[in-house]
């Protein structure tokens, strides 16, 4: 399932669209198709025609010709259709700047066009609340989110466009979600997945091997179980936390999908929005317990430690993902934090392994071709 990307264009590829058939305009390294546009546009269609092919980016700034509003470039943004190609690029991540900025973005680092991020840095540089809601029409940070995604009549298509375009809130501070007194509830510090979850993991251990003829029958199970996690975590993340593709379009889709996954790819350097909350998973770990029965309905305790040894998978996937976004950590660990965090800024739609690629290598959703990170 390969990433959605645009296509590239050379110069003279964009120069034969200039007919009222067919007319593309360039601005930096972005292509638009203007064809729809030639009968709205105020100055007349004709006054297009003539920069047919053409880069706009001196003319929309120039005053006495014709004064151009932010809404002429957000007619630019909507009609994105490419970018020309540009040597040392890897054709998946290119400019998407637009307005007065486009011009500078040409000696910049390229941005994919889908998340408009060039390299894990771009997820911690702070966001401008007031100019971002501004744009996009989307949330405004600084106010209660649940709210705003529930009246805010947002189509999936454009749900889905801006909540995996990340920002970032005060330095990883927690945005308000609620902004009443369930705001507590939905914030988990990493420390409190070990210590609710691990005397559960040791207690099943426990009671599985007193049923067991000999501890290595033990370690057998547990580490069966750990690896059945290792597939539900996937599983989970790529088919329930990005159903994208069968979400349903109404709000309340929308608002479930925001409140499962949607904000942690919306805000994910948010330090306490990145561990599942417990009563989260306690609705979680009870199928899961079923699972773990179901797999060896013969004997209880065989079940039991598998299901111990499948929550202390859980609790290194948690742990994992919050070092993998907020730790600087051992060089064992360093390709497998740039391969997560290019699931944020560069390609949502693959990469879902999060303790390990070793899933999305044998069901051909890893990340490859991975573009240098300075």
């Amino acid at each position: 399932m390969p990433g959605r990307t645009l296509p590239t264009f050379t110069v003279a590829e964009v120069e034969a669209h200039s007919s009222a058939k067919s007319c593309y305009v360039r601005m930096g390294k972005n292509v638009y198709d203007v064809t729809d546009f030639l009968d709205s546009h105020p100055g007349g269609a004709e006054l297009i025609l003539d920069y047919g092919g053409q880069d706009v980016a001196d003319i929309l700034k120039d005053a006495e010709s014709h004064t151009h509003s932010d809404a002429a470039y957000e007619v630019l943004d909507e009609s994105l259709v490419g970018f020309l190609i540009s040597t040392g690029t890897n054709g998946k991540a290119k400019s998407t700047a637009v307005g007065p900025s486009a011009a500078a973005a040409d000696d910049e680092d390229s941005v994919h066009p889908r998340t408009g991020m060039s390299c894990e840095e771009d997820l911690s540089k702070e966001t401008d609340a007031n100019t971002d809601y501004q744009k996009h029409k989307f949330l405004d940070l600084n106010k209660p989110l649940f709210m705003q995604v529930w009246n805010g009549g947002f189509s999936k298509e454009f749900y889905l466009d801006q909540v995996h375009r990340p920002r970032h809130y005060k330095g990883g501070a927690s945005a308000p979600l609620f902004g009443n007194f369930l705001e507590p509830l939905s914030k988990t510090p990493w420390w409190l997945v070990p210590t609710i979850w691990m005397p559960f993991v040791g207690l099943c251990a426990y009671l599985g091997n007193q049923g067991l003829p000999h501890p290595l029958y033990t370690v057998f199970f547990f580490v069966f179980g750990a690896c059945v996690w290792s597939l539900i975590e996937y599983g989970l993340h790529r088919f329930l936390f990005h159903l994208d593709e069968y979400l349903p379009d109404n709000r309340v889709g929308i608002t479930l999908h925001f409140l499962l996954h949607g904000i942690h790819h919306y805000l994910p350097m948010d330090k306490y929005r990145l561990v599942m909350p417990p009563t989260l998973f306690l609705v979680l770990a009870a199928p899961f317990w079923k699972v773990a029965h179901g797999i060896f309905f013969f004997n209880w305790y065989m079940g039991t430690t598998a299901f111990s040894g499948g929550l202390f998978g859980y609790i290194c996937y948690d742990l994992t993902h919050y070092f993998l976004h907020h730790q600087n950590l051992p060089l064992w660990y360093k390709a497998l934090k740039k391969y997560h965090l290019q699931h944020h800024f560069l390609d949502y739609e693959n990469g879902f392994g999060v303790t390990s690629r070793f899933w999305d290598r044998v069901f051909g959703t890893e990340i490859v071709d991975l573009p240098k990170i300075n």
